[in-house]
């Protein structure tokens, strides 16, 4: 049944984003003809205005990324504090605490959605459609928006307008897919509804407040946005946003399609597709790798059971046994290899080699990743791997046949050194202090999980959490919120500035001395790459986190 469950998904969804990586490209980079005819062509006109002050230049894309994410920032925030005071709100919601608010905001704009707090408890439905649910479709549009002009960057082409991208991005991609999901989801028993919390009378003669509202639309950009804010604290644990095995295995393939997709995307705008390939490869190959090594790791049993006179099983605790046994581990590491960060099951109670996979996958946060960002993260592991590759063998770095220099590979190395700085120093910082001791729920090493895991997640842009761990208080809430800001702007800048200084130069003709990144060899370049960089930097942590944790006598 495990081996059924990992084809089902990880084949079924690679095989269905081939398609989609055509699609997207039509979407975000349509042929000048297509962009000018019937419906489209007024579509196209109507983003064109948006983007008509000043020519295209990636310092412009930038700045229009930022400021769009600046306002709608503080709309989000002044929304939540202000909910009481708004329509949607039938079950009387009061305003959210400021330091929450900020963590909640910083969270979804940052495509993160990490929550300190349950939505069916905090949120009105005003806010869960006008802020939660918009910040989802925005904040992967942006991802696939600066991912477009990226690509476009490296064919040497202007990088276009953000705004444009921006308006392709929600209307033609994650707007069309999630009505189909959606429909899907409420065909598998999602509710959809306005009215308010249902009131149900037990056979013991009991009161019970059913939460409800519309959480199939919610829950369809979740997955398909990378985002993973649960409309319920249980998250995608709860029968309302996940009711059994169709709608488990839908969800699943939803969190891995457009991160999947994009990558085919980028062949073809850059006309790359067999370095798209490899690159593709490689991320499948470390999915593979780490679904197939969570599934072993938990099918042993639980550390607590050892020695105990009852029959030895699968670690099920915090698992959800209507979606199987594989489940959990699996949807794990889908999770945080495309910083969805939604869960099936609870991450805490994993056995601690299988916990050290989902803090493995935020730490290297280039296994296809989130929406668009996802392979941002991989081309700066590229240009690292291209320029090792031209070390070795005496010669000028080539990518896309213009040549890496000093400059491009300091701004890579500086954003591939935030993400460690984001998480390492965070993490220093709570475990060293009452900020983050007094929030541990578990003594030792595992307590030291919950903070470390806590940060990745921030860094990385995920969401998840080891939910052992108090942290709903100024601190983390403060804390978590920067490294999610910073962790998510300061990455798409500086790719777009290498892309953008790479697309100006002029491209070198390939010899039988040019380094190709389009076969095997780049694959396993690229591969060691990303391994060694990731075991550098989290070797450490990781022995003292999840690997003293599994090594700890009971």
């Amino acid at each position: 049944m495990e081996v059924v469950l990992v084809i089902l998904v990880l084949a079924g969804t690679a095989l269905l984003s081939w398609p989609l990586g055509r699609y997207l490209a039509w979407a975000m980079d349509p042929p000048e003809g297509a962009a000018r005819a019937g419906l489209r062509g007024r579509f196209e006109g109507l983003l064109a205005r948006l983007d008509a002050a000043g020519p295209p230049h990636w310092k412009r894309y930038a700045v229009s990324l930022l400021v769009f994410n600046v306002v709608t920032w503080a709309w989000a925030y002044a929304v939540l504090v202000t909910q009481h005071l708004l329509p949607l709100n039938p079950d009387g919601k009061g305003p959210m605490e400021p330091s929450l608010a900020f963590n909640t905001v910083s969270s979804f704009v940052t495509n993160t959605n990490l929550q300190h707090y349950s939505g069916e408890v905090a949120l009105s439905y005003f806010s869960q459609l006008a802020v939660i649910c918009w910040l989802q479709f925005v904040s992967a549009a942006t991802g696939i928006a600066a991912l477009t002009a990226l690509c476009r960057a490296l064919a040497g082409r202007e990088v276009g307008g953000f705004f444009r991208d921006l308006g392709r991005a929600c209307v033609l991609v994650l707007l069309p897919l999630s009505l189909v999901l959606a429909t899907l989801l409420i065909l598998g028993g999602i509710p959809m509804t306005f009215e308010g919390a249902a009131v149900a009378h037990t056979l013991e003669g009991a009161m019970q407040t059913i939460a409800r509202g519309p959480v199939a639309a919610v829950v369809a950009i979740k997955q398909l946005g990378t985002n993973g804010g649960g409309y319920f604290g249980p998250n995608s644990t709860h029968p309302f946003e996940n009711a059994g095995f169709f709608t488990n295995v839908v969800s699943n393939v939803s969190i891995l399609l457009i991160p999947m997709g994009v990558v085919w995307m980028f062949g073809r705008i850059t006309g790359r597709r067999r370095h798209a390939a490899v690159v593709f490869a490689v991320m499948g190959v470390f999915l593979v790798i780490f679904a197939s090594l969570a599934i072993a790791f938990e099918t042993a049993p639980a550390p607590a059971l050892a020695g105990l006179p009852v029959t030895q099983a699968p670690n099920l605790e915090g698992k959800e046994l209507r979606f199987g046994a594989a489940a959990g581990p699996l949807w794990a590491v889908s999770t945080t290899a495309t910083s969805n960060g939604s869960v099936n099951s609870m991450h805490d109670s994993l056995n601690p080699l299988t916990g050290l996979l989902p803090l493995t996958g935020m730490w290297l946060n280039v296994i296809y990743g989130g929406v668009g960002v996802g392979f941002i993260n991989m081309f700066l592991f590229i240009v690292v791997a291209v320029f090792i590759a031209g070390l070795m063998v005496g010669r000028t770095p080539e990518y896309l046949t213009r040549k890496v220099e000093a400059s491009e590979m300091k701004l890579a190395a500086l954003a591939l050194l935030l993400h460690p700085f984001l998480i390492l120093a965070g993490t220093a910082l709570f475990a060293a202090t009452p900020w983050g001791q007094g929030t541990v729920k578990n003594p030792g090493s595992h307590g030291f999980s919950e903070i470390l895991y806590e940060f990745s997640s921030a860094a990385a842009n995920n969401g998840s959490g080891f939910e052992g761990l108090g942290d709903n208080t100024a601190p983390w809430n403060v804390a978590t919120g920067l490294a999610m800001l910073f962790g998510r702007f300061l990455p798409i800048f500086a790719p777009l500035a290498i892309a953008a200084s790479l697309g100006r130069k002029r491209p070198t003709p390939e010899t039988t001395g040019t380094f190709r990144t389009d076969g095997l060899l780049f694959g396993v370049v690229l591969f060691g790459t990303v391994l060694l960089v990731g075991a550098l930097l989290f070797l450490p942590v990781a022995i003292l986190g999840p690997i003293a944790d599994h090594l700890a006598p009971l």
